[in-house]
């Protein structure tokens, strides 16, 4: 444990009690359907931990290699989450230490996860990734293509695919941000009809700057990170 000057260890507990409290104000706003995965990326094992301690146990990382590195080295029973863009060439690495990953968006990459998690006689849980917002500067697939390619993810044996995730607009507009993320409820809805909802109960949406709105129109997981930190 690093060992600071009383006047500063007295501002750092202050600001991590900040950053506690509003971890528990969005829990509180939270039913109890919605989880939060707090992102750690970029973020020391000592903040890590201080979460931890607090009684989080889900976390995020978006690079398999930072997400290994943490899981080697932080406590057995956190669940993590791999929320970013999963390289296929990363898979064999990431499998026995994530929980979910968020971001599946591509056949090549469902293939890959198949076989590997066949290797370790596991099942591992996914989300399909949309881009419904269609932004050009996100990776997801479109709503044209969500029967088809969630028809493909089903048939891979080794995949359990729990539902989708999705990213709502760059934009300052809340309204159009909430439509995003109510098109995202209606496509999970639509599936689930479909598909069964023992595949499809997972909304994987909202952050830090959104989470609010996500919220609002039935995310179950999520994504927060910035606010919960100092930066």
């Amino acid at each position: 444990m690093h060992i600071f000057p009383f006047f500063i260890r007295k501002c750092y507990n202050k600001f991590g009690d900040l950053m506690k409290q509003i971890y528990n104000d969005i829990k509180n706003a939270c039913t109890d359907k919605t989880k939060i995965v707090v992102v750690s990326k970029k973020r020391s094992l000592e903040e890590i931990m201080d979460y931890y301690n607090a009684g989080v146990r889900d976390f995020g990382e978006n690079r398999a290699d930072d997400l290994i590195k943490k899981a080697q080295a932080l406590p057995k029973d956190i669940r993590w989450h791999f929320i970013g863009h999963l390289q296929r060439n990363k898979v064999s690495k990431v499998l026995p230490y994530v929980s979910l990953i968020h971001s599946v968006e591509s056949l090549e990459l469902l293939k890959v996860l198949d076989k590997e998690a066949q290797k370790l006689n596991r099942t591992i849980p996914v989300l399909i990734q949309f881009n419904i917002a269609e932004e050009s500067t996100k990776t997801g697939r479109s709503l044209e293509e969500a029967f088809l390619f969630v028809k493909e993810a089903l048939s891979y044996e080794h995949v359990d695919v729990q539902g989708i995730m999705t990213m709502g607009p760059h934009v300052e507009d809340k309204d159009e941000i909430e439509k995003v993320f109510h098109q995202a409820f209606e496509l999970l809805q639509m599936l689930a009809n479909t598909y069964g909802s023992d595949h499809f109960n997972e909304l994987s949406m909202g952050m830090s700057s959104d989470w609010q709105i996500a919220l609002k129109q039935g995310s179950t997981l999520l994504r927060i990170g910035t606010i919960l930190f100092e930066d």
